[in-house]
């Protein structure tokens, strides 16, 4: 209100300043109009001086008060009263903001189409990637060679969060259809995973394994002689600063043969159940998987600029049982898992794994097997647990920011046992190069060679060569809940 009147009075001297300086046509009145201005000019001056006076009273008033002791507020009935919490005061309710974090969450994934010629031809429930266990060893198995596809079953979406850095969560999907699903594009669950604080627990990669050594190549299934396993499990990960040591109790599944002894009837096998003549199966249909303890892993992963390098091991108890006596026994299983992702130029990074052990196929990228018969003769056969190497060897080459080649060859060799088909799987290997290039942010399009090889127990080799083509498109809200 001050400031009103102080322009209001300002501007109608100046305009009765303008107006006499205008109209005056002699000295005279000039004289008379100036002594006016000048008398306004006095009383507007001492108009402003009482403002600034009456202002600073009222100043001094308000901080006088303000020091003044508070009033005692009125009593609050208390919890007891009322039968619940007190109210929070304004400190407690500052404090609990803080100690409880906003939702932060962002909606991510990528739509990829992939174009494959394949020039020998696959097993068509996996005909969208080159899994070298589908690679037929019979000419002709499948039909023809040559066979064209397109796929959009690498297609991903996912969500991941946390509040604060105490919990956090990652749930995502994709259309490869696997297991019963296996052929088809459909929705199944890649990762449900939930920590709290180094506490952890759901479907993620397993502790066993290393997903950063997985190199840059745009075929599905990936390198074949890695370990590689999304498994369910409970993980409690130790604070290193920036290296990791981690435990962990994961789901146990048994990868069991039955070997040369698939068709044998039940009745046939040592100490047939004695109704067996009213049951007609055969030796895959009565033996299965018994497991009833997890399996336990730990991993130690040590990070710095020379990238990082990981050793984890596992022991398992690999169970089995007969359906018709319901006898049971197990094996004990174990391995030792090595891997590396060492920077080299730039960008570059190789890749490098060497895992061994017993009865851990069920972890290996493909042609995995855990038990199987030790002998030849049904009345002398046991289980044992079959010995593994697994090798994967990479190196991503980055030429600018456009550009990029990834190539290598990995291999997974099987200690076959005496007891085993010789249809079997023994032998596996697989390379690839390729070439991608990325036009601008979030597209990808690329090109890559691959040959795969399978060997079975018998010897017969079937090898399989194919080009493909990829677009990839990916995107990422991030948070969409704003900041915390």
């Amino acid at each position: 209100m001050v400031r009103t009147r102080k322009a209001l009075l300002s501007l109608a001297v100046l305009c009765a300043s303008n107006a006499l300086n205008v109209n005056a046509a002699t000295d005279a009145q000039r004289i008379n109009a100036l002594e006016a201005q000048l008398k306004q000019q006095q009383a507007a001056m001492e108009q402003q001086q009482r403002m600034l006076e009456a202002m600073s009273a009222e100043l001094q008033r308000l901080k006088a008060a303000n020091d003044a002791p508070a009033a005692p507020a009125p009593a609050v009935p208390t919890a007891e009263v009322f039968g619940s919490e007190p109210a929070p005061t304004t400190a407690t309710a500052s404090k609990a903001a803080k100690e409880t974090p906003g939702l932060s969450a962002n909606v991510y994934g990528f739509a990829m189409a992939d174009a494959i010629y394949d020039f020998k031809r696959v097993d068509p429930d996996w005909e969208d990637t080159l899994r070298v266990t589908t690679i037929p060893t019979q000419s002709g198995a499948y039909g023809n060679n040559g066979d064209f596809v397109f796929s959009v079953r690498q297609s991903r979406l996912g969500i991941k969060g946390n509040y604060g850095d105490d919990v956090s969560f990652w749930l995502e999907g994709e259309l490869f259809g696997v297991g019963s699903d296996q052929g088809q594009t459909t929705l199944r669950v890649r990762q449900a995973w939930a920590t709290y604080k180094n506490f952890g627990m759901g479907q993620t990669w397993s502790n066993f394994m290393d997903i950063d050594i997985f190199p840059n190549t745009i075929d599905y299934w990936g390198p074949t002689g890695m370990v590689f396993y999304r498994n369910k499990q409970a993980r409690y990960t130790f604070p290193m600063g920036d290296d990791v040591f981690s435990v962990s109790l994961e789901d146990p599944s048994t990868a069991l043969s039955v070997g040369q002894f698939r068709d044998t009837n039940n009745c046939n096998l040592p100490n047939p159940a004695p109704d067996c003549e009213s049951v007609d199966s055969t030796a895959e249909e009565v033996f299965q998987s018994y497991n009833d303890l997890p399996d336990l892993s730990v991993r130690y992963r040590s990070n710095g600029d020379f990238g990082h390098y990981q050793v984890a091991g596992i022991v398992r108890k690999l169970g089995f049982e007969r359906l018709d006596t319901g006898s049971k026994d197990y094996e004990v299983g174990w391995g030792i898992n090595t891997s590396a992702g060492l920077r080299t130029t730039g960008t570059d990074m190789l890749k490098l794994q060497l895992v061994y052990g017993e009865g851990i196929g069920n972890y290996m990228n493909d042609g995995g097997l855990d038990i199987a018969p030790d002998s030849a003769d049904i009345f002398r056969a046991g289980a044992e647990t079959v010995p593994i190497l697994g090798i994967s060897t990479y190196y991503d080459h980055y030429w600018n920011d456009k550009w990029s080649t990834s190539f290598g060859w990995s291999m997974i060799d099987l200690d076959t046992s005496d007891g085993q088909a010789r249809t079997e799987f023994e032998r596996g290997q697989i390379a690839q190069i390729n070439l991608l290039h990325y036009p601008r942010k979030h597209v990808m399009l690329g090109t890559e060679f691959i040959w795969g090889q399978r060997e079975d127990i018998s010897g017969n080799v079937g090898t399989d060569y194919r080009i493909q083509f990829s677009l990839k498109v990916d995107f990422d809200t991030g948070n969409l809940m704003g900041s915390d």
